[in-house]
């Protein structure tokens, strides 16, 4: 059985851009929450093998040393012409900078390297795990993926990371370009189009009482 998210949570992350849209998702549930950045808690070592083990890693270490419940995502970016990568390394391949400018251009390079300059070529996932986790060991873990093309050369500023290279299917327009409403807003505001949205659904279906209800 599922348990359900009473109190505030520790958002496990020292990435800015991933505290302000886990954030903006849980707005809707008028649940107080703080970073790990924010808390001074340490990052662990991410040793796992898939988007799901790190989330997990992270926020069974938070929940443990704040002694509150926990959520930590890990996602990341999967190039099919690419056989996945840079996957669960997405953020390494930015390197210690969070150059994410040199990331793109990396994955474009590598794209043409191998003739995938046409958009049927160029398909791409991003990916993000959700885990919540309670200092008595309880977890609950989650997933979410959204598909579309890659595109050269980056368009947009809002968002971050690979945003600006990646339009979701059936639209036209990066997720560097649309704003947070259009990229992650929540039914009725937004569509839940990203990766992390489709996750959160999930987690707040199984986690919140509906605040419409």
């Amino acid at each position: 059985m599922t348990r359900k998210i009473a109190d505030g949570l520790v958002i496990a992350t020292h990435n800015v851009g991933k505290v302000r849209e886990i954030r903006e998702l849980l707005a809707r549930f008028a649940v107080e929450s703080q970073s790990a950045g924010e808390l001074g808690v340490a990052e662990p070592q991410e040793t796992g093998s898939t988007f799901l083990e790190n989330a997990r890693i992270k926020a069974v270490a938070a929940a443990q040393e704040s002694g509150r419940p926990a959520v930590a995502d890990d996602s990341g970016l999967t190039v099919d012409a690419l056989g996945g990568v840079p996957g669960i390394h997405s953020a390494r391949w930015a390197g210690p900078e969070k150059d994410f400018a040199r990331a793109m251009r990396r994955i474009e390079d590598e794209l043409r390297a191998r003739g995938a300059v046409a958009p049927k070529e160029r398909g791409a996932q991003f990916v993000c795990a959700l885990c919540v986790a309670w200092p008595d060991g309880h977890v609950e873990e989650f997933q979410g993926q959204v598909g579309g093309t890659l595109v050269w050369p980056p368009r947009g500023s809002a968002g971050f990371g690979y945003d600006p290279m990646f339009v979701p299917t059936g639209f036209d327009r990066t997720f560097g370009e649309m704003t947070s409403d259009e990229k992650h807003g929540l039914p009725p505001r937004g569509l839940g189009l990203s990766h992390r949205a489709r996750a959160f659904l999930k987690l707040a279906a199984a986690c919140f009482d509906d605040p419409a209800q």
